[in-house]
């Protein structure tokens, strides 16, 4: 079983007893991806706080099996290096307003979130007209994010990383604007098992939604770059919301 730590551990800064940096992770969200990329961050040795909507004491069967920290959203947002939001994109507005007050401006946040439109969110309008997804994300919050980890499904995310050494690895897209916050995220992405692409800035973002030739394919590093060249900004129809929306994952509408 995985160690576990106290609120209070997790939250001073971390250096292990051989002097490598360990890695403080806030994750807002304990879906999927939000569980998985818990369970790995802590096998990799980083310190991770969780949160979710409900509150801390929801969160007692991933801290059993992960050794993450349930915490609320604001200690998750402010008691970490990179704070990892992963929640449904209707749900990012419903945020507290003042999440990421005080927060310093070097903490980097991760954005991992797709519209569905038809399947769960129902319709946004301003991506709807155009604004990139995790643009939208970043005006909800009032912080710069970096798109990350949405172009993977959770299962796959969590059981097909590779060492760096072997010669395929799965690659992962990233935007954003701060070049220091995609290396921090592409460095990540590396210890994961994966290879990380850097996909342009958070503008560019659209080129990983899904719907694009990078979304859930799980392709290599030079078709990850072809993928992104080739991705149409204009989405398809499947990918807008209609007068009907939402539906369901089985039943999109």
């Amino acid at each position: 079983m995985l160690a576990r730590f106290s609120r209070e551990q997790v939250m001073m800064s971390a250096i292990t007893s051989s002097g490598v940096h360990t890695m403080k992770i806030g994750i807002i969200g304990a879906g999927n991806i939000g569980h998985t990329l818990a369970r790995r961050f802590r096998e990799l040795g980083h310190d991770v706080l969780i949160a979710n909507s409900r509150g801390p004491e929801t969160l007692t069967h991933i801290e059993q099996e992960t050794g993450a920290v349930a915490v609320t959203s604001r200690e998750a947002a402010r008691g970490a290096e990179v704070v990892i939001v992963t929640i449904p994109e209707a749900n990012v507005a419903k945020l507290p307003r003042d999440l990421f007050d005080g927060v310093p401006e070097d903490t980097v946040v991760v954005d991992t979130g797709n519209y569905y439109p038809q399947q769960r969110d129902g319709r946004i309008g301003p991506i709807e007209d155009g604004v990139p997804e995790s643009q939208w994300t970043s005006d909800q919050l009032g912080r710069p994010v970096i798109k990350a980890f949405n172009n993977i499904y959770a299962e796959h995310l969590g059981t097909l990383g590779k060492p760096s050494t072997a010669e395929e690895r799965i690659a992962l897209p990233v935007s954003g604007d701060d070049e220091n916050a995609k290396a921090k995220v592409l460095k990540l992405i590396d210890e994961l098992g994966f290879d990380g692409v850097d996909a342009g800035s958070l503008s560019d973002s659209w080129r990983q939604q899904p719907g694009s030739p990078v979304y859930g394919a799980d392709r290599d590093q030079e078709g990850v770059r072809q993928g992104l060249l080739d991705a149409q900004r204009e989405r398809s129809p499947e990918w807008r919301a209609t007068e009907h929306s939402p539906g369901t994952f089985e039943a999109p509408r």
